[in-house]
């Protein structure tokens, strides 16, 4: 809702009449201890489209999947950008990765941040916790778990960015595929929704996303693989972050790219760290 109301406020401001229609996807549904599948917080919305109730709808871009279906398209992909790393939220805060307790307990239900944290932090005790933000953030205060990793993105959007311990930087926990992103879907073949929505897309994120996603496609996995990437755009070059690691944390693997900023010097930097990406993780990615 959140995310929703903030597209609606740029098209808004633009002179377009916007009315917000919710929507409980199987996402919300699930049971609070049940891992999410892929599409859970996207499938309900796409129908909506597909059906004519609604004329657009707001997903975070990392819960986009790979393949869209064929009536819908990605219109915009607005700025700003939020930011993209992951955070670490303990009850009494003042917390690092590295000072919490030998044995500590750490929630998250994202094979990629398990994984990541887990090659840092061997001894760390991994707990899958679901839920919204909210939820979680009372299951950590209930004390079911010493410390919780989140989107940083999800907490700054709330106003409750005073929870944050540590945002964890990229080279440590590489960000999901488009995190921080916003993607506003709409049905193709409605020119007069895609025309207004195009003024709110973003060029530069919209290749920054393109390249990310690229990177989870060329490793043959899904927005739920242990797989992270972040694109950015820096004096004229695109340096692409990407890594991979095993949700036991195991095994891990991150990598740099630097190129050019044209579509096709993007995507094939992109190929290239999913070719990487996927030698050293394959049984992972999946």
């Amino acid at each position: 809702m959140m995310q929703s109301d903030l597209v609606a406020g740029m098209l808004r401001r633009r002179g377009h009449q916007v009315e917000l229609v919710t929507i409980v996807t199987d996402g919300d549904r699930r049971p609070i201890d049940l891992s999410p599948g892929v599409g859970v917080f996207v499938t309900a919305l796409e129908q909506a489209l597909a059906d004519g109730a609604v004329d657009l709808a707001v997903h975070s871009a990392k819960d986009v999947p790979l393949v869209l279906r064929d009536s819908l398209v990605i219109a915009a992909f607005p700025a700003p950008r939020e930011d993209p790393r992951d955070a670490l939220c303990t009850a009494a805060g003042g917390h690092t990765l590295d000072s919490l307790p030998v044995g500590a307990t750490f929630g998250t239900d994202s094979p990629r941040r398990a994984g990541f944290v887990l090659s840092h932090r061997p001894d760390l005790r991994h707990r899958p916790i679901h839920g919204n933000v909210d939820t979680r953030l009372r299951r950590l205060g209930a004390g079911e778990v010493d410390a919780l990793v989140l989107a940083a993105a999800g907490l700054d959007r709330l106003g409750s960015r005073e929870r944050i311990d540590q945002r964890l930087e990229p080279e440590l926990v590489p960000p999901a595929p488009g995190q921080g992103i916003l993607a506003v879907q709409c049905r193709a073949d409605d020119g007069e929704v895609r025309r207004l929505l195009g003024e709110v897309d973003d060029p530069a994120i919209r290749l920054a996303v393109r390249t990310e996603r690229r990177v989870l496609e060329a490793t043959g996995g899904s927005c739920r693989a242990p797989v992270g990437a972040l694109a950015s755009v820096t004096g004229g070059r695109l340096c692409l972050l990407a890594g991979a690691a095993a949700p036991d944390g195991s095994a891990r693997s991150v990598l740099t790219l630097e190129g050019g900023t044209t579509e096709a010097e993007a995507l094939r930097l992109a190929d290239e760290a999913g070719a990487q990406l996927m030698n050293m993780v394959v049984q992972y990615v999946a």
